[in-house]
């Protein structure tokens, strides 16, 4: 069978068939030797770019390189300068991948990763989505992502999913009429599996469980879920379970980087250490052990194009206390650094905790389809929601009540019913936002 997607790679100028050899050899490395291999990959990033690169030797200046904890680290706002002031010598936008970051954290730039480690990445998630008997080249994908909207973007992106076997769904409207049509598009193709942002597959899913109907039973083909972007919430992941009838795997990954941790087949969110070499850090930029939470701060191991050096991400996570170099195991994502409601008394606290207090309140009944939360004021937040009929007074007053029990009396709670809630271009929805500078 003829490999399209890998063939597309290729004359694309990514060299697929040699990094799939080199993951391979690396995936076959036992734990003592994988070790060695990580110091080592890690020292020849470095040196290569202190010594290649303008920019990351101005800002690395002083790194002592037998040191690894005195290198430092870098942050999205370090990379919001020009692209050609950030590009090792001998790279160009000519000859390397270059794409934008999709700006969820507030801070987005423009990058670029040199061919072989763009291709080093698809080598990653070939061997992920393996894991569950995908294959690019001939597994049928039903696509929940965004699309431009102008001519060339819209064509480019149609152009992209035909070579990659997968047909796409429009995300920004995500009406009971167009997910009827969804559902008639799964009773006439044969789709191997479901990929893309999780709030619009919740919502899908939500509406199945409306129409008792399991995916599977009417799209026997189907394999398994893989959803990314946002946050997977364990009781929208067991609807999904029920409602598709098939394995819901949980994807983190960032554009810049690489696919950064998947679930495996034993359910646990296995960290890429193939091709990144991930860290925890507190405030002070120490390394914790694991099962602490901290700062997820990441290397790219083969990036020459650009430096992903130490490179704080911009969440904060906490590496399972089972963790080996080999096989590190993701054990919670918290979120983002950025997504923290600073109360009144000056207590911090993960603007998730809004979401999940609220969470358990208003979608008991099923009335509610989405919801996000907005921080206003220090003192007062606003609870958007897209629902059937307008929350009951007991909701209302159980959802306050929790509020003060979990976080802290005295804070203002107003609620907007809406039509749809407002996505980012790509059709992202953010779950917690404070406009609290």
């Amino acid at each position: 069978m003829l490999k399209i997607f890998n063939l597309s790679l290729q004359i694309n100028g990514f060299p697929i068939q040699k990094a799939i050899s080199t993951y391979h050899k690396i995936s076959l490395l036992n734990e003592e030797d994988f070790e060695k291999y990580i110091m080592n990959q890690r020292e020849e990033i470095v040196l290569f770019h202190l010594q290649n690169n303008t920019f990351y030797k101005s800002f690395a200046d002083r790194t002592n390189i037998e040191s690894w904890n005195s290198i430092p680290v870098l942050t999205k706002k370090d990379f919001q300068k020009p692209l050609k002031d950030r590009l090792s010598k001998g790279f160009s936008s000519k000859n390397s991948y270059i794409n934008k970051t999709s700006g969820s954290s507030g801070d987005p730039f423009i990058f670029a990763k040199d061919k072989f480690s763009h291709a080093l990445t698809w080598a990653n998630i070939f061997n992920r989505f393996g894991w569950f008997g995908i294959d690019f080249n001939s597994s049928l994908q039903a696509r929940f992502y965004g699309i431009p909207l102008d001519f060339m973007g819209y064509t480019k992106e149609r152009f992209k999913d035909f070579l990659s076997h997968r047909y796409r769904f429009p995300i920004f409207d995500l009406s009971d009429m167009i997910l009827e049509k969804t559902v008639e598009k799964f009773r006439t193709k044969k789709f191997d599996y479901i990929n893309g942002y999780t709030s619009s597959i919740v919502l899908f899913a939500k509406y199945l469980q409306k129409q008792d109907i399991v995916l599977k039973t009417i799209c026997p083909s189907l394999k398994c879920c893989v959803v990314t972007s946002e946050m997977l919430f364990e009781d929208d992941k067991k609807v999904m379970e029920k409602q598709f009838g098939v394995p819901i795997i949980n994807e983190y990954g960032a554009s810049e980087l690489d696919v950064i941790a998947f679930q495996n087949p034993d359910g646990e969110w296995q960290v890429n250490s193939e091709t990144l070499f991930i860290e925890i850090l507190d405030e002070n930029n120490n390394v914790l052990p694991y099962g602490k939470e901290g700062r997820i701060v990441i290397t790219s191991l083969y990036n020459k194009a650009h430096p992903f050096i130490r490179y704080d991400i911009g969440d904060i996570g906490v590496l399972d206390e089972k963790s080996t170099k080999k096989k590190p195991i993701l054990k919670k994502l918290i979120g983002r650094t950025n997504d923290v409601a600073i109360l009144p008394s000056g207590k911090k606290s993960p603007g998730l905790t809004f979401y999940y207090i609220t969470k358990s309140i208003i979608e008991d009944d099923g009335n509610v389809k989405e919801f996000v939360i907005k921080q206003t004021k220090i003192d007062t937040f606003e609870i958007e929601y897209v629902s059937q009929n307008n929350l009951t007074e007991d909701q209302i007053l159980n959802i306050e009540k929790a509020v003060q029990t979990y976080l802290e009396s005295g804070l203002l709670i107003t609620f907007t019913r809406k039509e749809k809630l407002e996505r980012s271009k790509s059709g992202k929805l953010k779950q917690f936002v404070s406009l609290v500078k």
